[in-house]
């Protein structure tokens, strides 16, 4: 009779070698129709290759927005979470405005996300979920806003992430933003650090990135067209429907990477594409856009930011007169402290 371990260690090994196997398959062989998780209104191109893209000219007026969370105190049926929205400017290649953004404090789970919902001043239905991530994506876009409102006509607004929102806020309040914009002549762009589009159930920016060096050559800059909203997302009954051209572009010949970028429909993807590469040269990240590259710093909740909230959330909880036992009860890692047993 064989050792339960040993067994144990048998299907473990069989697993890991069956998902390496079919994960060496989707890397090396890939295949046809790209796809795009949680994004049904896109409709992708049938044929997609990397082209030539050329440098522009800097925007004189640059903006960049990104945001952070991190939970503070979690007692599973209840957390305290904490969110804040950076924005940076970069006029005529300066660093004019480095804003962090300030702490907001909610506390979630059950009833309380009620209170965190009226908070958000959008247009939900009182039976949505609220989480870390809506709260995040609902002030990211307040700040764009801010941005697309205060910027120099013919600026940049860049956005980390796509241009679609958090499924639970309506589209229609992001393309109005847009459309905005647009009338203001301010073009916001969105990028993506690591897109989870695929082709053939394999990672498509990888194989582009392949199909580029094999087809132009190493060192090149390149875009090539990927998906855009469908005409029928466009058609909505809607005063300002969401519409989204979607790429992927190495942005510095030097750049490891390509990203995903989103710009707004009707826009002249070459031209907006060469003023983003123009900004591309974080020198810790060749190819990423430098504005974005500050704002992503400035808006990280690391673990010492999280600790000061905390102290500073246990101190209330101190003056409100519950007891440390209580505060232990609810707030300890139990898994954490069994892992130091």
């Amino acid at each position: 009779m064989s050792h339960p371990l040993a067994t144990l260690e048998a299907v473990e090994s069989a697993t890991i070698e069956a998902a390496a196997s079919r994960l060496a398959t989707l890397l090396t062989t890939g295949g046809e129709g790209a796809a795009g998780p949680g994004e049904p209104g896109l409709e992708f191109e049938q044929v997609i290759r990397p082209r030539p893209l050329p440098r522009g000219e800097a925007p004189a007026d640059a903006w960049a927005v990104d945001g952070g969370q991190a939970v503070v105190a979690d007692a599973r049926c209840l957390q305290v979470v904490v969110t804040r929205t950076s924005r940076v400017r970069f006029r005529a290649g300066a660093c004019e405005l480095q804003d962090p953004g300030s702490l907001r404090a909610y506390l979630l789970g059950g009833v309380e996300g009620r209170a965190a919902l009226a908070q958000l001043g959008l247009p939900l239905a009182p039976t949505t979920t609220v989480d870390a991530n809506l709260i995040r994506d609902r002030w990211e876009w307040e700040a764009v806003e801010r941005c697309v409102r205060e910027a120099d006509e013919g600026a940049l607004v860049l956005v980390d992430g796509d241009l679609w929102p958090d499924w639970r806020i309506p589209s229609s309040y992001v393309g109005s933003l847009l459309e905005r914009g647009r009338q203001r002549g301010v073009l916001v762009i969105g990028v993506t650090k690591h897109s989870s589009l695929s082709r053939g159930g394999a990672p498509l920016l990888g194989q582009l990135e392949a199909e580029a060096e094999e087809t132009l050559g190493a060192g090149t800059r390149w875009w090539a067209p990927l998906a855009s909203s469908r005409p029928e997302s466009v058609a909505e009954q809607d005063a300002s429907p969401l519409g989204v051209q979607v790429v992927a572009a190495r942005l510095d010949p030097a750049a490891r990477f390509s990203f995903r970028i989103d710009i707004p429909a009707g826009t002249a993807p070459e031209p907006a594409l060469g003023a983003l590469a123009a900004v591309a040269d974080d020198a810790a990240f060749p190819g990423y856009p430098y504005p974005l590259a500050v704002a992503d710093g400035l808006a990280a909740c690391p673990q010492w930011v999280r600790q000061e909230a905390w102290l500073t959330l246990d101190e209330h909880l101190h003056e409100a007169g519950v007891s440390s036992e209580v505060r232990e009860r609810a707030f300890a890692d139990r898994h954490r402290l069994m892992e130091r047993a």
